[in-house]
């Protein structure tokens, strides 16, 4: 196996970083991995100091195949960032694992992802690989497909990011034309279209709610494990797009491999059931967590109250 290449993406958080890296190191795949790290510039003055810091991490950062930095001169903020940085790895390998500086992953990480960018290759059908799912409460299959796109620690092919549709008017109009809102939406459960058009009026710098729009618009799959493989550390009330400390989307990784083995290429359909169950209570569990986190570390009184925390939605960034 040639493993595929892992871009991470870092800004202003080196405690973050540090558990990121640390957990990939200890994958038994790590020292034949070449990692990308694409650190973004500082938004304000005052971040510069945090920004240094975690560079510093980077230097002579051992434990890698090949380690290459890519320090951006000035903010490109979030989206650009990442989509810049993504689109260079998939240029050069044709394939790409993605981790974000709050994705904890287990030591069976790397192995589940090449594994499953290895079996569906050549599967047009399948977009993408993951590494998360949600806490849904009850047994899963070892692995299985949802109709769309997710973000917390996932891998893709050239063919995959190719349908990316940057331009988030595009991908509402034509969910809206279709008549698929609620789909989107699984079933009404949760309000995904809501942070798409956030997106298209500048409220959010989200990719990924548009990475999961083009997927979900070219009736693409991808394959989930029944146990997560990364944990998000993120939902601290320090991330990008999240002023909340919650645990709702907390799991324990999984301490045993999670086996990739060929199966029918279909949407699981009580899979969708129990994550659409799980994201109808999603919503009052993390604004409660909002209220609390307002009064312990001082949230801005005028600051709004998540509306999301799915990888879809860039909760942690």
């Amino acid at each position: 196996m040639n493993p595929a290449p892992v871009a991470l993406f870092v800004h202003n958080r080196p405690a973050h970083t540090e558990r990121t890296l640390r957990a990939l190191r200890a994958n038994d795949l790590a020292s034949e991995t070449e990692l990308y790290v694409f650190s973004d510039g500082p938004r304000r003055p005052e971040a510069a100091h945090a920004v240094a810091e975690v560079r510093s991490l980077l230097r002579n950062l051992a434990g890698f195949k090949r380690v290459v930095v890519r320090e951006r001169e000035r903010n490109m903020g979030l989206a650009e960032n990442t989509i810049a940085g993504l689109t260079e790895v998939i240029s050069e390998h044709g394939r790409v694992i993605m981790v974000e500086d709050d994705n904890v992953a287990s030591p069976h990480f790397l192995r589940y992802m090449n594994d499953g960018l290895s079996v569906y290759e050549r599967d047009e059908d399948v977009i993408s690989i993951l590494c998360y799912i949600y806490p849904v409460g009850a047994p899963l299959p070892e692995t299985f497909f949802i109709r769309g796109a997710d973000t917390w620690g996932w891998a893709t092919w050239k063919r995959g990011w190719d349908l990316f549709e940057r331009d988030g008017q595009k991908l509402l109009d034509e969910i809206q034309a279709r008549g698929a809102a609620r789909e989107f939406n699984f079933g009404g459960a949760y309000n995904f279209l809501g942070l798409l058009k956030d997106q298209i009026r500048g409220r959010n710098d989200s990719w990924s709610i548009r990475w999961y729009a083009s997927a979900f618009l070219k009736n693409k799959l991808t394959l989930y494990p029944g146990r997560s493989l990364v944990k998000n550390i993120g939902f601290d009330a320090t991330g990008t797009h999240c002023s909340v400390d919650t645990d709702a989307l907390d799991v324990d990784v999984a301490d045993r491999p999670v086996k990739v083995e060929r199966q029918a290429i279909r949407e699981n359909p009580e899979a969708r059931r129990l994550m659409a169950r799980y994201l109808r209570t999603l919503k009052l569990r993390l604004f409660w967590s909002f209220l609390k986190t307002r009064v312990k570390v001082g949230v801005p009184r005028g600051a709004p109250a998540p509306v999301a925390s799915h990888a879809k939605v860039d909760g942690r960034e």
